[in-house]
């Protein structure tokens, strides 16, 4: 029986408009009212995520950032996964060298050396959600978006290690020549031995220590609730959801995900603008999986 129910957010729970659909609330209600506790985890920090929530209605706990942050239902922060500092002026070093713009995400927030450098990326990342806008829309939309979400701009990162009692807990680099370029970054960071590294998107890779993965803060919660991994559902669509969906015993994978997350999971649902949480939630619950 389902008792725990985990949802990515961007390519899952939300739609195309970063939205979540009514179908996906009232079956997220639906669940609630059958005592199952559903919650977000995402590579999102808190901040970011919480807008679609509070707007859908959602008040739940949050694993964030990968699984570098984990949070209770009132927004206490039960755990932090950190990257040490010395990591880190490595990795800055890493990309700096190979002029990948990359962003960090804080204890205090995210970080950004250039606001230009920013949309610019992320508006890569709206396009492909979005094939029919023209560059121009894409720019337009995601500057409009980004406005609205919390961010530090910094002249340089260095100052970042001058904050008392700041963590890192995840750096997200992107280049619009995706794997091509980040590629062979992966596997250079693959050999600093305690950091992992997944995507959520084709021209991006996120950094974690190794610790900071959704499947082990999904695990973590399952055990403070006294719940077996067999009573927990997962769902997600892409690499940085892997983790979770393999130890889950209820795994689905949206219909927009990577080939590999569609692999590992144990069921397939809709895409993210057809609501596929809200169809795979009523069934996990009314088959009983």
């Amino acid at each position: 029986m389902i008792k725990l129910i985990a949802s990515d957010m961007d390519g899952t729970l939300l739609n195309a408009n970063m939205q979540i659909s009514e179908e996906n609330i009232q079956a997220i209600k639906y669940a609630q009212s059958q005592g199952v506790e559903f919650m977000v985890a995402t590579g999102r920090n808190r901040k970011e995520a919480l807008p679609p929530l509070q707007e859908a209605g959602i008040d739940c706990a949050m694993i964030t950032l990968n699984g570098a942050q984990v949070f209770d239902k009132s927004g206490t922060s039960l755990f932090t996964v950190p990257i040490s500092k010395e990591k880190t002026r490595s990795l800055m070093d890493l990309l700096r060298e190979k002029d990948i713009y990359f962003e960090i995400s804080t204890s205090n927030g995210i970080y950004s050396e250039s606001q230009t450098r920013r949309i610019e990326n992320f508006a890569i990342h709206t396009a492909e959600a979005m094939p029919h806008l023209t560059h121009k829309m894409a720019i337009a939309m995601t500057a409009a978006r980004l406005a609205f979400l919390p961010i530090n701009y910094v002249k340089d990162f260095n100052e970042l290690f001058a904050i008392e009692d700041l963590e890192i807990l995840k750096i997200i680099c992107f280049h619009q020549d995706g794997a091509r370029v980040l590629g062979p970054i992966t596997q250079e960071i693959d050999g600093y031995g305690d950091l992992v590294v997944t995507s959520s998107g084709q021209n991006n890779i996120e950094i974690n220590h190794r610790n900071a993965q959704k499947g082990i803060a999904v695990a973590h919660v399952a055990k403070e609730r006294a719940i077996q991994l067999s009573d927990v559902m997962t769902i997600g669509d892409n690499l940085n959801d892997v983790s979770m969906i393999q130890l889950a015993g209820v795994s689905f994978a949206m219909g927009n995900g990577e080939i590999e997350v569609k692999e590992y999971a144990k069921y397939l649902t809709d895409t993210n603008i057809e609501s596929g949480v809200g169809k795979a939630i009523i069934r996990a619950i009314d088959e009983n999986l």
